[in-house]
């Protein structure tokens, strides 16, 4: 492994409780976002460094864009559409894990045939009752794997012959055999599991080469592992909670990676007193775009 040493710049200040699912919009030249606690979808335009939010009456955790325009979301209760970014959303039932009301969403996005694909956590951070669904352009649900504590760090390889998900509190990233025109996941095996109180995995994208890049929670840094589960390169981040890293910029090259201030002590902030902020860094291997909700 080599620690690169990239030029860090923290481009919002943005104090987030919980920032998290950075995705760029290459039409606009735009970062959306979201603080997970706060309720809130951010868009932030790298260029003026202005940033607008609109809030919501429960959490938002994940969401893609979507063809037609507008977004797919992944709320506490279940899915949603939203058309405008100022817009009123429009529930899709049924809401799927209604039974278990300390659930909620927390990642997703899209494979390149337009289905929506977002894991759910454990509220109480205690059980493995986290699921993985499938949301199809016909907004049909479908549950697609499940028993994990906190559903994190889903990616697709170059080929989307591999689907990666990770559990955060295991410390583990599995990669799972993908059949895209099925829709389906095998079993998976494990690409990386990182030793306890180094950070844990989070948030994660892939870049062009079929690298997998994951921002570690509670360690200070986002990490690049090739697809046989060797980390080649770190790039700490002055924020202790590293949330997802995302690609962005005309070429793609640009990385931006969202952080977390919630639960700090006063020491950890006074050492990390832009945690909560949005960060980024210039890559050599542009990352792969995100592909859009076709419902």
């Amino acid at each position: 492994m080599g620690q690169e040493f990239h030029q860090i710049d923290c481009v919002l200040d943005a104090k987030a409780a919980l920032g998290e699912c950075p995705r760029w919009s290459a039409d606009e030249s735009k970062l959306y976002w979201v603080d997970i606690p706060a309720r809130l979808l951010h868009c932030f335009d790298p260029a003026t460094g202005t940033d607008i939010s609109r809030g919501f009456a429960q959490k938002l955790a994940c969401f893609a864009l979507r063809r037609s325009g507008g977004f797919v979301l992944g709320l506490e209760d279940g899915f949603a559409l939203l058309d405008h970014f100022d817009g009123e959303i429009e529930p899709i039932l049924p809401q799927v894990e209604a039974h278990r009301p300390e659930n909620r969403f927390n990642d997703g996005r899209c494979d390149s045939l337009g289905r929506f694909w977002a894991g759910t956590l454990d509220g109480t951070k205690k059980l493995a009752n986290g699921a993985l669904y499938r949301l199809d352009p016909d907004l049909s649900i479908r549950r697609m794997a499940e028993g994990v504590t906190t559903a994190n760090g889903l990616a697709f390889s170059p080929d989307e012959r591999r689907l990666y998900w990770a559990d955060t509190p295991k410390h583990v990233v599995q990669a799972y055999p993908f059949d895209l025109n099925e829709g389906t996941i095998g079993t998976p095996r494990t690409l990386i599991s990182f030793p306890i109180g180094q950070g844990r995995p989070d948030g994660a994208s892939v870049d062009e080469a079929g690298f997998y890049w994951s921002a570690l929670y509670a360690g200070n840094r986002v990490v690049r592992i090739s697809p046989d589960g060797e980390i080649v390169a770190e790039i700490r981040v002055p924020a202790l909670n590293c949330t997802m890293i995302a690609f962005g910029g005309g070429d793609l090259k640009t990385a931006y990676v969202t952080t977390a201030r919630q639960g700090l002590s006063e020491e950890e902030l006074a050492a990390n007193p832009l945690s909560g902020g949005i960060f980024s860094f210039r890559v050599d291997v542009p990352g792969l775009p995100d592909h859009r909700f076709a419902g």
